[in-house]
C-alpha cells in the first residue's frame, strides 16, 4: 500500500501535538485533500477533535486492545482511499506499558513504516534542544524521527539559536516554529480536552489552529515527508460478511453521550442492525426497537437536562424491565442508575440498576483493563477474557442486589474487584471495549436483539 503518512509525537503530554494535529489536519483538507486522521490510543476525546478537523471519522490504533495484524488491516481499510493519513501520538512518543515500551507511540510508528514528527515544547531552553532531540534520535534508532516542530517559541535570538542547534547537530529539519503567546483555548476537563461536540461555540478553534499550522508551520516539507513513508505490505483480515438488516438498536449519541468507536458502530451494522440514534437531552420517547447501546461520555455536565427528560427516562426503565437488550459503557452506566450526585446537587437517572452515581475529585478508574468473564450474562461466556480501558471519575455508591459478569484482572471496574453488572438483558460497565478486539461482541448483542425470547410487546 503505497499511503503518505506522518506521525505527530512529542516527548510528554502538553506539548502542543494535539494542537498541531488538528491544525495539520484542518490545513491540508482545506487544500483538497483527503486526510485521514488516527490517534494512538484509547481515546475517545482527540478524535472527536480530529474528526471535525479532517472531515473523517478519527480511527483508533491501539496495540493492546487490537492485535498488530488487526490495527494494520483496520489502518489500510480506513485509509484506502485517502491522500494522507496523520496519526496523533499519546503521551511521550516511547512511553508504554512496561520498560520495553510495549505498545508505545514509536512501536507504532515503526509497524506502520511511518516517519515520526516531534513536538517539542521549547520554553525555557536554547541549546539544550540538540541534545534532547539527539536522545530521541539514538534511543530506538529504527524510529524514523524525520522532523520537529518546535512550540513555546521566542521571536529572534530564541528561534535562531534552537533552530541551528537541531540542525548542526541532529541533521533533520525544523518544520516550523509556534511562537509561546499562540495559544489554542480549547477547555480542559480531567486530563484532556472536552469533546468537540458539546459545545458549538468551540467550532472556532479548529480554524485557529488551522491558522497558527498556516502561519508557523511549513505545510510543504511536512507533506514531503509523509511522502516519504514506506509501502506497506498487504494485510488480509476475514471479516463476516455484512447481514441484511434484521433489528433495530437504538444508540443514544448526544452532547452527553458521544464516546463510540466507528468500528463498534460498523460492527453491528455489519451484524444486521439498523442503528437509530436517540437524543437523549431532547427526545421524549423511546422509539421502537428492539436493543440499546449507551456509550461513554458526561452525563454529570448535563445533569439537568437529562433529569429533566422525564418520559425518555421512564421509557427506558420500562423497556429493561420489560427485558430490552442493553449494553452500556461508562456514562451509560451512570445513566442507568438511580441518581448522580455532583457538587453537592442530585440528578435523577432512569433508576433501572440500584446505585447512585458520585462524582469524585479525582480518577476511580484510568488505564487499561483486562476483564475474566466469570458471571452468567447476555453477551460473553464465561471464562473469556476481555481487554478494553477505563477512565472514570465517578464511583458506585448504595450498590445492591445485582450480579457481576468481569473479574478484573487488570484496572479498577466499580469495586477494584468487579464490573459488568447484570440485570435481566442489561450488562452495563466501566469497562470500554472495542469491536475490532472483540469481534463477538456485536454479533452477540445483534442476536440477543433478535431472539425470539425477547418480548415482541416491548418491540
Amino acid at each position: 500500500m503505497i499511503l503518505p503518512r506522518l506521525v505527530i509525537a512529542a516527548p510528554q503530554g502538553r506539548s502542543g501535538k494535539t494542537t498541531l494535529s488538528i491544525g495539520l489536519c484542518a490545513a491540508l483538507t482545506r487544500r483538497g485533500l483527503k486526510v485521514q486522521p488516527f490517534k494512538k490510543g484509547p481515546d475517545y476525546i482527540d478524535p472527536s477533535w480530529l474528526t471535525a478537523a479532517a472531515q473523517r471519522a478519527c480511527r483508533n490504533l491501539d496495540l493492546f486492545m487490537l492485535e498488530r495484524e488487526t490495527l494494520l488491516a483496520s489502518f489500510q481499510r480506513a485509509a484506502s482511499d485517502a491522500d494522507l493519513a496523520i496519526i496523533e501520538g499519546a503521551m511521550g512518543l516511547y512511553d508504554g506499558l512496561d520498560l520495553e515500551g510495549s505498545g508505545s507511540t514509536a512501536q507504532v510508528a515503526r509497524l506502520l513504516r511511518a516517519p515520526v514528527v516531534l513536538v517539542i515544547s521549547a520554553a525555557r531552553m536554547t541549546r539544550s534542544v540538540a541534545a534532547l532531540v539527539g536522545g530521541y534520535q539514538r534511543f530506538e534508532p529504527d524510529t524514523n524521527l524525520a522532523g520537529v516542530i518546535l512550540n513555546d517559541v521566542a521571536v529572534g535570538r530564541h528561534e535562531s539559536m534552537l533552530t541551528h542547534a537541531v540542525h548542526r547537530y541532529c541533521g533533520i529539519p525544523v518544520l516550523g516554529c509556534v511562537p509561546k503567546d499562540e495559544k489554542l483555548l480549547i477547555p480542559d476537563r480531567h486530563l484532556g480536552l472536552v469533546p468537540h461536540s458539546e459545545d458549538s461555540d468551540l467550532a472556532g478553534a479548529i480554524e485557529r489552529a488551522r491558522q497558527i499550522v498556516e502561519s508557523y508551520v511549513d505545510v510543504e516539507a511536512v507533506l514531503e515527508i509523509a511522502r516519504q513513508a514506506e509501502c506497506l505490505p498487504p494485510v488480509v483480515v476475514e471479516e463476516p460478511p455484512s447481514r441484511r438488516t434484521f433489528v433495530r438498536l437504538g444508540v443514544i449519541r448526544d452532547r452527553a453521550f458521544s464516546f463510540y468507536y466507528p468500528e463498534n458502530l460498523e460492527a453491528l451494522q455489519r451484524a444486521g442492525a439498523e442503528l437509530v440514534y436517540i437524543d437523549a437531552l431532547s427526545d421524549p420517547h423511546l422509539p421502537y426497537i428492539d436493543g440499546l447501546y449507551i456509550g461513554g461520555g458526561f452525563p454529570e455536565m448535563f445533569g439537568e437536562a437529562l433529569e429533566s427528560n422525564i418520559s425518555l427516562r421512564r421509557d427506558i426503565a420500562v423497556a429493561v424491565d420489560e427485558e430490552l437488550p442493553v449494553y452500556a459503557e461508562c456514562a451509560g452506566l451512570m445513566y442507568l442508575a438511580r441518581e448522580i450526585r455532583r457538587h453537592d446537587r442530585i440528578y435523577h437517572m432512569v433508576g433501572a440498576l440500584p446505585a447512585d452515581v458520585e462524582i469524585c475529585s479525582r480518577p476511580q478508574g484510568h488505564g487499561y483493563v483486562v476483564a475474566e468473564v466469570v458471571g452468567e450474562n447476555t453477551l460473553f461466556e464465561i471464562g473469556q477474557q476481555l481487554r478494553g480501558h477505563e477512565f472514570h471519575y465517578s464511583r458506585l455508591v448504595n450498590l445492591s442486589w445485582v450480579r457481576s459478569a468481569y473479574m478484573m484482572r487488570r484496572g479498577r471496574g466499580v469495586d477494584g474487584h468487579m464490573d459488568g453488572l447484570v440485570y435481566k438483558n442489561v450488562l452495563a460497565s466501566y469497562t470500554h471495549l472495542h469491536a475490532l478486539g472483540v469481534p463477538q461482541w456485536a454479533e452477540n448483542f445483534v442476536a440477543l436483539a433478535h431472539s425470539p425470547a425477547i418480548s415482541p410487546d416491548r418491540r
